[in-house]
């Protein structure tokens, strides 16, 4: 048995469905420690192993838009590509993820795109949408984490915004904060989600994809890029 078939021979199942209704009760889902241990693992192995070449300065805007700015982010990302036996499982196991969703909630997802990001000890991203109304189709926001042992005082947690939820006198319900543990899933719907990376103390390391919706025109398809 291969390695690639015991990663996605397991129930995702469950899984599959915890994401679903939570994305269907509140736009967003964590579930820590829920990648598969074997996957988690292997994307482990291979981001650690990964020349400092195959990373570069992330920006912001797409295409002619793109643009480096260190006021507004200074993380480090690779994009995954298929060439790789990690990048291999995980683009397997998202499709997976893509064929679940829109079985159950017809989002029409229609491809996914992700990398894997590096800060670095002081690194940040501050606040921002990966997607606006009508001009993108990013439709949901994956994000894994790959960090071992990492404690409060590491920092880099991911801060969602949640402008719908109801803020009390006691705590502000509209912040939530995720701790960047190894094997955390969160998703969430692009659109709706305001977010940024508090600086890390120490390396962090995390894959970020989204699932797209379908912008072909005239026959000519919108790939990822």
């Amino acid at each position: 048995m291969t390695l690639l078939h015991t990663i996605h021979s397991g129930d995702t199942t469950s899984l599959f469905e915890s994401i679903t209704n939570d994305i269907m009760d509140k736009g967003y889902s964590i579930r820590p420690y829920a990648l598969p241990e074997n996957l988690a693992q292997l994307l482990l192995q291979h981001v650690t192993v990964m020349s400092d070449e195959n990373f570069k300065r992330a920006g912001i805007g797409r295409a002619q838009d793109h643009t480096v700015n260190d006021f507004v982010r200074t993380d480090e990302i690779c994009w995954i590509t298929g060439n790789s036996e990690a990048g291999s499982a995980w683009i397997k196991w998202t499709e997976s993820l893509r064929v679940f969703l829109n079985k159950r909630l017809f989002l029409g997802l229609f491809s996914f795109e992700s990398h894997f990001a590096h800060y670095a000890k002081g690194d940040f991203y501050k606040k921002h949408k990966d997607a606006f109304k009508g001009e993108d189709n990013r439709m949901l926001s994956v994000v894994v984490y790959l960090n071992q042992f990492w404690s409060p005082d590491d920092g880099g947690e991911l801060v969602i915004y949640d402008n719908q939820a109801e803020a009390s006198t006691i705590i502000d319900n509209s912040v939530i904060k995720v701790t960047p543990n190894f094997g955390t899933i969160v998703v969430f719907l692009s659109e709706d989600f305001p977010h940024e990376v508090l600086p890390a103390n120490r390396d962090r390391y995390s894959i970020a994809g989204w699932f797209r919706l379908n912008n072909s025109i005239a026959n000519n398809i919108d790939p990822p890029s």
